[in-house]
């Protein structure tokens, strides 16, 4: 539990890649051989330079940057079975509008964001090798580095991104389907619990529901029990993590688009609240959401929870005065009772897909500078 002292600082998982990295993912993801030891010894070289620098910026809570992942969610392609081949998505709705736009927004040379992997077996978690290699690594890293954080913490999908974003051509119905991939997630969970590091739930799906293309036009009440339905798999894919262990992050898509189809945070909530944590990471500082702090008015934080607005922006080159990061912090703190522990964040990670970096990755570091200045200043502030 965070103490109410001041204002701790972390960021949401996906840190840059160096361009060596890069290199080898994009050659995988091709289905190249790669050489074991290179991969091996460029994913630790990475590892430990992300380590060391969220050190210097002095973040309290850090983690292994994601750097041997292709993604925060098809990384699991490489655990899971069943999965095999692609088939061409279809873009969110918001983006439908605009379709020249989004074709030109979402190039990378390492994955085709307009291509989804799809499920043809059965879903069973086939990564424990890999997953205790990515833990492995990280300690390894943590032990090089000298640095003193409060906390770490390791993501891992939530069943329903991966059902959101893996097509299923095998189960045929949705619920089976999405039970069967929290069983296999729920492996994975556990393995991080056991190492003892905080358990980070990536699950954006439980905010984005409302502008896919298959809910866009869907009414509020359907809305709601899809993210319920949601929330439900994951409590079930938890049930052996202690919720102290766990906290949660939602968001409406860490791409840069028109977003005008977006459901309301105070809208979805109450059913988010119904998760198994203890601590929510929640936009705040795009653009589109940043009146959205009075919906913690409007639905309290539930006891014992930490809250982790998001008040440094992943989408644009622009710096974050931090002084507007702490004026951020500090409506956000005006919102919440004066026991919920503010956790200061970016509103997403900053590499979610290997390839694809809207912000440079001398900014991003430049962005994590500012937010812990903003942390300072709204710790004096508000205490």
């Amino acid at each position: 539990m965070t103490a109410n002292d001041r204002i701790r600082t972390t960021h949401i998982g996906s840190l840059p890649r160096p361009p060596e990295l890069l290199d080898l993912l994009e050659q995988r993801q091709d289905g190249e051989d790669v050489d074991a030891d290179e991969w091996d010894a460029t994913v630790a070289d990475a590892t430990r330079d992300v380590v060391e620098r969220q050190a210097e910026v002095g973040l309290d809570v850090a983690n292994n940057g994601e750097q041997s992942r292709v993604s925060f969610n098809w990384y699991v392609a490489d655990r899971l079975s069943g999965i095999d081949g692609e088939r061409e998505q279809e873009l969110w709705a918001d983006l439908q509008e605009f379709p020249d736009y989004a074709s030109e927004t979402f190039e990378t040379d390492v994955i085709d964001l307009s291509m989804q992997p799809v499920v043809t077996g059965p879903v069973e978690y086939t990564g424990h090798d890999d997953a205790k290699a990515e833990l492995d690594g990280f300690q390894d890293a943590l032990d090089d580095v000298d640095a003193d954080f409060e906390d770490t913490f390791v993501t891992s999908a939530s069943p329903s991104v991966v059902t959101a974003t893996h097509v299923d051509d095998y189960y045929g119905d949705y619920e089976e389907y999405l039970f069967a991939v929290a069983d296999a997630m729920a492996e994975e969970y556990e393995l991080v619990a056991e190492t003892g590091t905080t358990l980070q739930i990536d699950a954006p799906e439980l905010l984005t529901v409302g502008h896919t293309a298959e809910y866009a036009d869907a009414p509020l009440d359907e809305v709601k029990a899809a993210t319920r339905l949601h929330v439900e798999a994951l409590n079930e894919a938890l049930s052996n993590v202690p919720a102290e262990q766990v906290r949660l992050h939602t968001c409406w898509g860490s791409y840069e688009g028109p977003h005008h189809l977006d459901t309301g945070l105070a809208e979805l909530l109450p059913e988010i609240y119904e998760a198994d944590i203890t601590g929510l990471s929640v936009e705040q500082a795009n653009p589109r959401h940043q009146h959205e702090y009075r919906a913690f008015a409007e639905h309290p934080v539930p006891d014992g929870w930490d809250l982790i607005p998001g008040v440094v922006d992943v989408k644009t080159n622009v710096v974050d005065h931090p002084e507007t990061i702490a004026d951020r912090l500090e409506r956000v703190a005006a919102a919440v009772d004066d026991s919920t522990p503010l956790v200061a964040a970016p509103d997403c990670g900053f590499g979610t897909q290997a390839g694809i970096g809207m912000v440079h990755p001398e900014i991003a570091w430049k962005k994590l500078d500012a937010l812990a200045e903003g942390a300072e200043i709204a710790t004096e502030r508000i205490y």
